[in-house]
């Protein structure tokens, strides 16, 4: 017999201790139903009932007591109370007579991990909290705490730092108020406190100023970098010496500086460890976040033991950060990555799974790094999995639904969450089930219209919207660019003609949908605060959530192709054609030729693993770079001291020339530049070697250059080889090469 317990007009048993807890359960159950809640002391007859549990080892661990119709929260502490409220709504759903418990949820509940939190800084830099009050804040932080959440984590400013429209509160008054809401809540407050230019004794007096303010501190975290540009020995002092003030003021708080390491410093890492192998007593433990001095699995071996370790995962980028989309092979597709960019709505449930099961074993928990709501799954998920470890994902997210959007079907909304993050697997215009994401999210709005009030429904409605136009954008301008090459092939007058298609307006398939997205995006700045551009809702830049600024990005050569065909226009007619039909024909290598782009082809492309940390700058969303000037193979920059590519279709009768397009961006008196065939030099000098500035000035933009090396078949074997491009101290920032019969 399937499990139900029906909760109508409810009588809640508190005492005084517990009423934070019940008047949550009340207001989230009003919220759901029309029925009744009444607070009484008669226990006996109470409904729900919140009890002390003293048995409990930890403030965080609860039980529940389900029988029918009625519901017993044992714990020790609010914050406990609060996740079994969270349980509570998780698991149930309306109906007629008013909530309906879908399952027994009797059982008692400990956390694996100690530290479970996130960071909601009041800065200027987010796209969502700077526009909120304190009671958004509030809401948002029950919602959070509802999967587990113990610790929130806020940016004590200085009153001078900027402040942009939106801002009802100067930062440093709001980190004040803010730490009252979260104690409030019986939550533990983290400081994220970075390093300015300023001296010790300024750095000193300045937190010295904000800990006497703030009424609350558990733990005051310093990054090492990013930002922060002090060498690891003089940051170590600095937090050694502020270590005594904090606890001067808060005396039970802890001091987590992180391993991050500023790039100007390449033995940050072993100073760092060095100093932590004195054992100072000022610091209590290390966190590890982006811009790492070294690997989670090296830093916790390397690091004494009496020092624990916290995660600063980044769950809420998605490009030119610690944890790129698909982050294991870093192979998002330019055109998402061009028209949605950092920042964008991101659920990226199964991938971060695997992150947390990757580094859970080497932490005591986490306090992730979060800029605004477009990361809101991302934050409850890893939540949920700091509380429990392993889960099952679908359980999570149909939780999710349950919770936020109660009316609606959880198994289609976890459906519809699970297909946005399936859309960003590979190219837009080879994925069609983006069009049955985007079906589904509309059949759930359909189904339960007041879901269009819901802030959270019109975020996952934007993203699957975005990635359907993107989707048909590219698929439309890529039957163009077919089009126009078989014009230009066909006869001189295909020259024009080629021209015109090229010009074609988008479908109205496309623009119809682009318009729905400006709907979409005044919904969610007016209901939540999201600022999904720069002019009208503020954000912090393009690439701070701004997806409104970057979605009409080019996605396919079609504006550069017509870019060229301006360039051309004073050649004689014979060479306009023969000058474009190669620029058609540019990423196409002939027989016994060979072709690479990272952008096109990924880093799977190259035939084999590469060696050392890897950085992919993508420079398809910046509209410095992607104005129409840039051919989609450059999208993506290749950054490491050396790529190594298989290469592979060549003869061996034919001598050949290998050209390579590199990033415009040099290191004076730096180490030699090296390029290797099967381990024979064919180059060595100053970057990048032969220029070729007639090749440049018709295929390339300005911060694009190419080199050219001239190397004999005799190096290759049976026409294969490995190729090795290097440079030890600055590395090298490859987008693309090519290898050409030499003529």
């Amino acid at each position: 017999m399937e499990f139900q317990s029906i909760f109508g007009d409810i009588s809640i048993f508190a005492q005084e201790s517990e009423q934070k807890g019940a008047e949550i359960l009340k207001t989230f159950f009003l919220e759901r139903t029309k029925k009744k809640v009444f607070f009484t002391n008669d226990k006996e007859n109470a409904n729900i009932l919140f009890l002390k549990g003293e048995t409990f080892l930890d403030s965080d661990s609860f039980q529940i007591l389900c029988e029918e119709n009625t519901l017993s929260f044992y714990a020790n502490s609010l914050r406990a109370f609060i996740y079994a409220v969270g349980i509570f709504f998780r698991k149930s759903i309306p109906c007629s007579d008013g909530l309906k418990l879908i399952e027994d949820i009797s059982g008692t509940y400990t956390p694996l991990q100690k530290i479970r939190g996130h960071q909601l800084g009041y800065r200027t830099t987010p796209n969502t909290y700077d526009a909120w009050d304190y009671t958004q804040y509030e809401r948002y932080s029950i919602e959070l705490m509802f999967f587990g959440m113990n610790t929130i984590e806020h940016i004590p400013t200085q009153g001078k730092d900027q402040l942009n429209p939106l801002m009802k509160y100067r930062p440093d008054e709001f980190c004040i108020q803010a730490t009252k809401l979260a104690k409030e809540l019986d939550l533990d407050v983290s400081l994220w406190y970075p390093n300015s230019e300023e001296t010790d004794e300024e750095a000193i007096e300045n937190r010295r100023e904000m800990f006497k303010k703030l009424p609350f501190v558990d733990a005051y975290f310093p990054p090492g970098g990013d930002p922060g540009n002090l060498n690891a020995l003089d940051f170590l002092e600095r937090t050694k010496k502020i270590s005594p003030i904090l606890k001067e003021y808060h005396p039970s708080a802890k001091v987590w500086p992180s391993a991050q390491k500023p790039h100007e410093f390449p033995d940050w890492g072993k100073i760092f460890i060095q100093e932590m192998q004195k054992l100072p007593k000022e610091i209590d433990g290390v966190v590890i976040g982006p811009n790492k001095a070294m690997e989670i699995d090296e830093l916790r071996k390397a690091l004494p033991a009496r020092y624990p370790l916290r995660f600063y995962p980044d769950i809420t980028h998605n490009v030119r950060c610690e944890y790129p989309v698909h982050f294991d092979r870093n192979d998002w597709h330019f055109a998402y990555a061009a028209t949605l960019s950092r920042e964008s709505v991101n659920p990226r449930p199964r991938e971060f799974q695997t992150l947390h099961r990757l580094t859970r074993g080497y932490v005591l928990g986490s306090v992730s790094y979060s800029e605004g709501v477009h990361d809101d799954l991302n934050k409850m998920l890893w939540a949920d999995m700091d509380f429990y470890g392993e889960i099952d994902i679908r359980v999570t997210l149909e939780d999710y639904a349950r919770l936020f959007f109660p009316s609606a079907d959880p198994e289609l909304v976890a459906d519809a969450i699970l297909g946005l993050e399936q859309n960003w697997e590979g190219d837009p215009a080879l994925l069609p089930s983006v069009e049955d994401t985007l079906e589904k999210w509309q059949k759930i709005g359909e189904n339960t219209p007041s879901l269009y009030e819901n802030w959270r429904y019109i975020l996952y409605l934007f993203r699957a919207s975005a990635d359907a136009f993107v989707r048909r954008k590219r698929i439309f301008e890529l039957s163009l660019i077919r089009q126009a090459k078989r014009a230009l092939e066909k006869s001189e007058a295909g020259y024009q003609r080629a021209k015109e298609i090229l010009e074609t307006p988008l479908s109205s398939s496309c623009t119809l949908l682009r318009e729905k997205l400006e709907l979409y995006a005044k919904s969610l700045f007016d209901k939540i605060g999201l600022q999904l551009d720069v002019e009208r809702y503020y954000a912090d830049g393009w690439e701070r959530g701004a997806v409104l600024d970057t979605i009409d990005r080019p996605i396919t050569d079609r504006e550069y192709f017509l870019s060229r065909f301006s360039c051309f226009e004073a050649l004689p007619l014979e060479e306009r054609i023969s000058s474009m039909r190669s620029i058609f024909a540019h990423t196409e290598p002939k027989r016994d030729e060979f072709y690479y782009s990272l952008a096109l082809h990924e880093l799977s492309g190259a035939g084999l693993m590469q060696e050392g940390e890897i950085y992919i700058n993508f420079i398809g969303d910046n509209p410095k770079y992607n104005n129409g000037n840039l051919p989609m193979s450059c999208t993506k920059v290749y950054d490491n001291f050396s790529l190594r590519c298989k290469i592979h279709g060549l003869t061996d009768s034919q001598s050949y020339v290998l050209r390579v397009v590199y990033f415009s961006e040099r290191e004076e008196n730096g180490d030699l530049h090296r390029v290797c065939i099967n381990g024979i030099p064919i180059y060595e000098g100053e970057q990048f070697g032969e220029k070729d500035e007639a090749y440049d000035k018709k295929y390339l933009p300005p911060f694009l250059e190419s080199a050219i090396y001239s190397f004999p078949a005799s190096i290759l074997q049976n026409g294969c080889g490995l190729l090795e491009i290097s440079q030890s101290s600055m590395g090298v920032r490859i987008c693309e090469l090519k290898i050409q019969r030499k003529r």
